[in-house]
């Protein structure tokens, strides 16, 4: 079976005046039409949700990000199985902001994982348990923060902490969970290796069984180490967005395959990374093998260009 993860799905102010139809309607077919068919190929899909979604047509971008319930029809489209929530993003329209986010994926069946709209639903999904093709995961998400903002009284969102991450960890019933996922919100914005700090905590992490780590928020792509037993990646960079500068107008699509003994709860991880990059004004994005032969504005191409070399640089990949 196959996982597909994606990384930061941001929503400049840009991104949705691009997405507005000429009827009033938002629609984001054209930003997601080239990767939708890697999404709905995998087995389980999963993405940084970066924005939170309001009903009351207010739409903003940074600092404080807010979209139109349209992000979320992207999703299902897309074939998005689970949404993390947990990022310094996650509080920007504050309490409303969290409830309707929560309650848009709920209604299309998307899973989200990382904040809570109460304390209800934090013991039911703090773990977010799910199985697929007999294979039975165990998967959790944290953030280092919430850029300041209060997190509203009621709601939870999960916060990077050693002591809180050990007891999740701990509390996950090892004899019938296979694959433990933790995904992180960590690291420093445009560093593009991990830090001290990012180490630490996925040599934590391992120690405590988890076997796939999926990192974000450094809106850049970081180096990754995968094996058969173990996959980490520190950064999957943006997945959309509307920052342009050098090393931030693309990400990484991470997929996993994991192949089963066929006499023991024994998992082996093969590991497949897959630059994308941001074609404005659409915000199209493009996977390697549809980037390469779309036709483009030369300056467009030339920053593809530079984007796929410098990732498959970083990246030791062909």
């Amino acid at each position: 079976m196959r996982l597909l993860f994606g990384g930061d799905l941001m929503q400049h102010l840009p991104q949705v005046v691009a997405a507005r139809t000429y009827d009033g309607e938002y629609d984001y077919t054209t930003s997601f039409e080239h990767i939708a068919p890697m999404f709905r190929g995998a087995d389980i899909a999963i993405l940084n949700l970066e924005t939170t979604i309001t009903l009351s047509g207010r739409y903003s971008g940074y600092p404080c990000f807010a979209s139109p319930p349209a992000i979320a029809d992207a999703l299902v489209d897309m074939g998005v199985d689970i949404a993390l929530l947990a990022n310094n993003h996650c509080c920007d329209r504050y309490r409303r902001g969290i409830e309707t986010t929560i309650d848009e994926l709920t209604k299309r069946n998307i899973a989200h994982v990382g904040v809570y709209r109460d304390s209800v639903d934090y013991r039911t999904n703090n773990i977010r348990y799910f199985e697929c093709k007999g294979v039975d995961f165990a998967l959790v998400n944290y953030t280092y923060g919430t850029n300041g903002m209060p997190i509203p009284k009621g709601k939870v969102v999960n916060l990077i902490d050693s002591v809180a991450i050990k007891r999740d960890l701990r509390s996950i019933p090892r004899d019938s969970v296979d694959c433990i996922i933790a995904c992180m919100h960590w690291g420093i914005e445009y560093e593009r290796k991990a830090n001290a700090e990012q180490r630490r905590l996925s040599e934590m992490l391992r120690r405590e069984g988890v076997d796939i780590i999926i990192g974000s928020h450094p809106h850049v792509v970081q180096p990754f180490e995968a094996d058969s037993t173990h996959v980490v990646f520190y950064s999957l960079g943006n997945l959309v967005s509307n920052q342009r500068k050098h090393y931030t107008d693309g990400g990484l699509l991470a997929e996993v395959e994991i192949i089963r003994s066929d006499t023991a709860r024994c998992l082996r991880y093969s590991t497949e990374a897959h630059p994308v990059w941001v074609l404005c004004p659409e915000y199209r994005v493009l996977p390697r093998h549809i980037g390469d032969t779309l036709p483009m504005p030369n300056t467009a191409r030339q920053q593809y260009t530079q984007f796929m070399s410098d990732t498959q640089r970083l990246l030791g990949i062909e």
